[in-house]
């Protein structure tokens, strides 16, 4: 039995194991390097799509079912409009829709290529993105953005 990457495998005794292992090491390799591609595609096609469609005409994107079921605005209200906007090249207006997500975009970029990294790069495979405590600040961060952005002293349009 032979351990990569938390995986076991069982490898025949004829002979050398090397060959072996370099051709499972080949196939992880290569499975990782499909899941790094259909992730940045994934992330590629939502920013063409968000750049070729507006959202503010009202045509394919869903409603929010959180502002439908109770007239608030949610943490992602306008994101989709905010993406539009940035794609675009005005970062004020996509500010104006949605600040919080214009913060955390950055934030957001890291995480990804930090998971990209960890799936391409086996020794930072257990490496964690971010420290729970910094998990809890986002999450505090987010419902504090939720609650105010439904009061009075929200100073933008969504």
């Amino acid at each position: 039995m032979k351990s990569l990457s938390g995986h076991t495998y069982k490898v025949r005794r004829a002979g050398s194991d090397a060959p072996a292992v370099q051709e499972i090491e080949s196939s992880i390799s290569v499975r990782r390097g499909l899941q790094v591609a259909t992730i940045w595609l994934f992330v590629a096609g939502v920013a063409t799509y968000s750049f070729l469609m507006d959202p503010a005409k009202g045509t394919g994107y869903p409603s929010c079912p959180f502002r439908m079921l109770t007239g608030f605005d949610c943490p992602g209200c306008g994101s989709s409009r905010a993406l539009h906007q940035l794609l675009h090249g005005h970062p004020i207006k996509a500010f104006e829709f949605n600040p919080l997500l214009v913060i955390l975009l950055p934030l957001l970029a890291l995480a990804l290529l930090s998971v990209s990294r960890s799936l391409i790069d086996d020794k930072h495979r257990n490496v964690a993105i971010f420290r729970p405590a910094f998990a809890w600040v986002v999450l505090g961060i987010v419902v504090s953005f939720w609650i105010f952005r439904n009061t009075r002293f929200y100073p933008f349009v969504s």
